[in-house]
Order: structure tokens, then C-alpha cells, then sequence
């Protein structure tokens, strides 16, 4: 099947031939919705594939098929990734549904568009509906006020005490911004401090509470919509998990699979890589893994770490990266590395042990 699609899609010397740029659209509008009806059962072998066809045919084909292409690509949680990054960089037309919906663009692909790419890219990027702080961090740093006030204003999104800092300074004089940071329910105290001190007669009084404390009402609510929206269904639905497996199976059988190699898939903000490795290395299904490694309690993904011997520095990794990166305070890890410190390995095999016994039955 492969070969036949390989043969039937990549005739790029007779397209080159005939200079045909109707042709050239047409075809790429037939592969995008082609592999946009396939993606879910796409092989590996036919996920590159369709790859390198995509990735070729947006250098030979007019603006009005590239955003066709993007279109139906943006929203599959299955993509061709050098697809979508080459898109993800186009003119905003084309990128647009891309950098605001695409799952397969990772932190570090969102954070470098966020620093080289045009104004209309950043406010693309400030609509998704998760942000991290880097991402956020270069979007305050970079971008112009329409751009802060858009990130001001997501709810999924997150920021560094750094980015707080310079988002509330770009606000002095700014009612609209100074409005859009009050009403977020993930201020520190010390951050509502600040907003009060540059904030308005007009906007402070809608911060101020009759009781003189700040916000302090907005706060639960703000917390149980934030809960709702990132469940763990949330974010398991995110990632292309069936990739990633095949990915670490292939690489499980030629390099081999370390703690240095999830590491390393840490810094590559690559999360379903990460996930499908420590699967493997851990003998468990990759099934429990993802639960495990995007709930708010990080105790499961603990036990079988340490019943498996990782070092704290691999621990701390990864608990840094994917949905706890969005999911978990700086407390919070420091707490879960505490846990992971003073637990017995003897211990968390015997647990292990008992969860698979149990789901064994």
C-alpha cells in the first residue's frame, strides 16, 4: 500500500514538466483531505510519507492551497510535523489555523515563532487554548500590546513570575490590560499587590473587594473552571501517543532506550515520546502510563519510577514537561521530588506488584 501510494502521489518530475500550478493545487487539496480522513490508522511508514509529500508540495503550490492544506491538517491530534511546522511559519493566512490549533507543534516550535515571526503570528499563538510559561514568556517579551492584552485575556494560559512582572508593567496607563490581569484567577498576592498600585481609581475599584482584600471571591470559581477544562481526558486527547510508540518501539530495537534518552525527549519538549519510553522501560502498558503521567497526582507515576531505579534528575525532568508542566506549581515538584526521595524501592515495587496483579485479573 505504501509503494502505491508512494508511485500515485509523488510524481514531482511531471509536475515540475508541465508547470501546471492548477495541477499542483489540486493535488495537494487531494492528499491533505486524503491523509485528513486517514490519520487516525496512517502507519508510521505512511505518516512520513505523506510528509514528505506535504512538505513538498506547499513550495510548489499558490497561497490558496496552503491554507486548504492547513485547514485540514490543524485540528487532527495525528499530523505530519515537518508539514505543519513549514505551514506554521507561512504567511499568517496559512498559518493562522495552524498556530492557533495544532497539537503537534510543541512548546519550543510555538516560543521560536513566537520570536521571529510577525505580529499577526504572535496573536495566532496567544488564542490557543494552553499556553506554557515560555511560550507566554515570549509572547510579553516580543509581542505588541494587542498581542498582551490577547494573552492577558486566556484563561490556559501561564505565566512565570518573570512574564506577571512584565505583563503588569506593560499594563501602567492601559485600563483594557490592567482590566484583562485583574480578572485572571491565578495572581499571587504579590502580584495583586502590584496590579493595585498601577491600576486606575476606575479599575481599582473593580479589583477591590468591600472587605479590602483582592479578588479573593474570583478565586475558587476561577479554579474549578480551570479544573474542568484541563482534565486529564483534556490533555490525553492532545497528544499523538500511537506515533510516539512506534517511534520508541524502532528505537527500543536499533539505539536502545536510557533514562539519558527521555531526558533527552524532555528537552525536545516531545511528552508522547516521553510517556511511550518510560512505558517500555518500565515493562507497563503505555495505556496506564499517560494516565498516570498527566493527573495532578504524580504519586503513581512515582512509585513506578523509583521501583524501576530512576535518578531524581530524571524524575525531576520529567515531571517539567507536557501537562504537569501547566498542571503543577514549582511547590508542587518540589514536594513530588521530596516524596520520590524518601520512598523505599522495596516499597514501590511491592506496590507495583499489586497494581498489576490486580489489573491482571
Amino acid at each position: 500500500m505504501s509503494n502505491a501510494l508512494h508511485t500515485e502521489l509523488v510524481n514531482f518530475e511531471a509536475l515540475t514538466e508541465s508547470k501546471d500550478t492548477a495541477r499542483s493545487n489540486e493535488l495537494a487539496r487531494h492528499v491533505a483531505m486524503l491523509f485528513s480522513l486517514t490519520s487516525e490508522s496512517c502507519s508510521d511508514e505512511q505518516m512520513d510519507i505523506y510528509d514528505s509529500v506535504l512538505t513538498r508540495l506547499s513550495d510548489m503550490v499558490e497561497e490558496e492551497a496552503r491554507c486548504f492544506i492547513a485547514e485540514r491538517l490543524c485540528k487532527l491530534r495525528r499530523a505530519p510535523e515537518s508539514t505543519i511546522r513549514k505551514l506554521a511559519t507561512d504567511n499568517i493566512a496559512v498559518a493562522r489555523p495552524v498556530l492557533e490549533h495544532s497539537t503537534v507543534l510543541r512548546d519550543t516550535d510555538l516560543e521560536a515563532i513566537a520570536r521571529s515571526m510577525t505580529d499577526d503570528h504572535r496573536l495566532a499563538i496567544a488564542a490557543r487554548v494552553v499556553l506554557s510559561e515560555p511560550v507566554t514568556d515570549a509572547l510579553v517579551e516580543e509581542g505588541s500590546r494587542p498581542v498582551k492584552l490577547k494573552v492577558a485575556e486566556n484563561e490556559g494560559a501561564a505565566f512565570s513570575d518573570q512574564g506577571m512582572s512584565s505583563l503588569i508593567d506593560a499594563a501602567k496607563g492601559d485600563e483594557d490590560l490592567q482590566i484583562a490581569i485583574g480578572s485572571r484567577g491565578d495572581l499571587a498576592d504579590s502580584q495583586i499587590l502590584s496590579l493595585v498600585e498601577i491600576a486606575s481609581e476606575r479599575v481599582r475599584a473593580r479589583l477591590i473587594e468591600s472587605d479590602d482584600t483582592v479578588g479573593v471571591s474570583r478565586l475558587p470559581q476561577a479554579a474549578r473552571l480551570a479544573a474542568q477544562r484541563m482534565s486529564n481526558e483534556f490533555w490525553i486527547a492532545r497528544y499523538d501517543f500511537e506515533t510516539a510508540s512506534g517511534r520508541i518501539n524502532t528505537l527500543a530495537r536499533t539505539e536502545g532506550l536510557t533514562e539519558a534518552t527521555l531526558r533527552r525527549f524532555a528537552v525536545e519538549d516531545r511528552f508522547p515520546e516521553v510517556v511511550s519510553g518510560f512505558a517500555f522501560i518500565c515493562d507497563i502498558g503505555v495505556e496506564e502510563a499517560k494516565h498516570w503521567m498527566v493527573r495532578v497526582d504524580t504519586d503513581p507515576f512515582l512509585i513506578v519510577a523509583k521501583a524501576n531505579g530512576f535518578s531524581t534528575m530524571t524524575v525531576q525532568a520529567l515531571l517539567k514537561i507536557g501537562p504537569w508542566r501547566h498542571r503543577l506549581s514549582n511547590d508542587a515538584r518540589i514536594e513530588a521530588v521530596a516524596r520520590y526521595e524518601g520512598m523505599r524501592m522495596s516499597t514501590a515495587r511491592k506496590m507495583l506488584d499489586q497494581w498489576q496483579g490486580r489489573m491482571a485479573v
